[in-house]
């Protein structure tokens, strides 16, 4: 496979992917009202062919997304081979790969009434399960993974806008998410951090029903042994992985971190781990996604 532009300044690429009910469409939307071109479900083998033509637009087609469907034929070998040599002949190409879990596909395909694409005469998990299987390869090469299980077509929008909108490309950007491992493990997360070993303030009346943004739970938690030395060494471990990501032109991370609801220990830690990324240079979305859980 070649890519000749014949001297025009090839266009950013952005390659949408992911699970069928996942948000695909959303993202493409989002990155659509960015002035990004579009394209959907265009076969992987003629992703060369469309960067060519971009590159003769002298500039009028800066940024291209391109939505790659399940179905498209050899999807994963395709895939994979041709963004590695798009990279090769330094194009910026970025995998976005849109997760969820199986209840959220379930309860999404029933909700449109439709069968899953890899459904066949089976049951619509059959095919939620060959699909994940299918993209597996693809999904641990991807440059972001977005969990959407828990996100409405706006969140998902607003995430999307936040990495790919207009900045700085070099700096790096990190989603910090706070989680409660009774709720499950996020399943986009690079790094997952554990504060099940602070005291936890559920069990301080007055401090229950307040949450780690609250100023008596966050100074609570960081007064306990280990919290602040936590701190210290992970953020030294967040900033060798942040220039290390950098260097292997990855310029996306998510941080998990987790206590058991969700709701004071990890809001609070994750609040200072964003504090301590945004004063390295990282652009930082924070998510508390299991306040209001329990």
């Amino acid at each position: 496979m070649t890519v000749e532009l014949g001297g025009e300044l090839p266009p950013e690429v952005v390659v949408v992917t992911g699970m069928s009910g996942a948000g695909r469409s959303t993202a493409a939307r989002a990155l659509e009202d960015l002035d990004w071109f579009v394209v959907d479900n265009l076969p992987p083998g003629l992703l060369p062919t469309m960067i060519e033509l971009a590159g003769r637009t002298h500039g009028a087609v800066p940024r291209v997304a391109v939505v790659v469907d399940v179905r498209s034929l050899a999807f994963t070998e395709d895939l994979l081979s041709t963004v590695e040599e798009l990279r090769k002949r330094d194009i910026t190409a970025r995998v976005l790969y849109l997760e969820a879990g199986d209840e959220a596909l379930v309860r999404r395909f029933e909700g449109v009434r439709r069968p899953h694409p890899l459904q066949g005469d089976g049951r619509l998990t059959d095919g939620i399960a060959r699909e994940r299987e299918t993209l597996r390869a693809i999904r641990g090469e991807a440059d972001l993974v977005i969990d959407t299980s828990q996100l409405n077509v706006h969140q998902l929008k607003a995430r999307v806008i936040g990495f790919f909108g207009e900045s700085d490309e070099a700096r790096p950007r990190a989603n910090v998410v706070s989680f409660g491992f009774k709720h499950g493990l996020p399943v986009d997360a690079d790094l997952v951090l554990d504060c099940r070993f602070l005291p936890n303030p559920h069990w301080i009346p007055e401090l229950r029903p307040m949450n780690g943004r609250d100023e008596p739970v966050r100074d609570y938690v960081l007064s306990q042994d280990g919290a602040k030395e936590m701190l210290e060494a992970y953020s030294e471990v967040l900033k060798l992985t942040i220039e290390g990501y950098q260097r292997e032109g990855k310029h996306y991370m998510t941080l998990a971190v987790g206590c058991t609801g969700g709701k004071h220990r990890s809001v609070a830690m994750a609040e200072q781990f964003s504090e301590r990324l945004r004063a390295q240079g990282v652009e930082v979305h924070v998510v508390h996604r299991d306040v209001g859980r329990e």
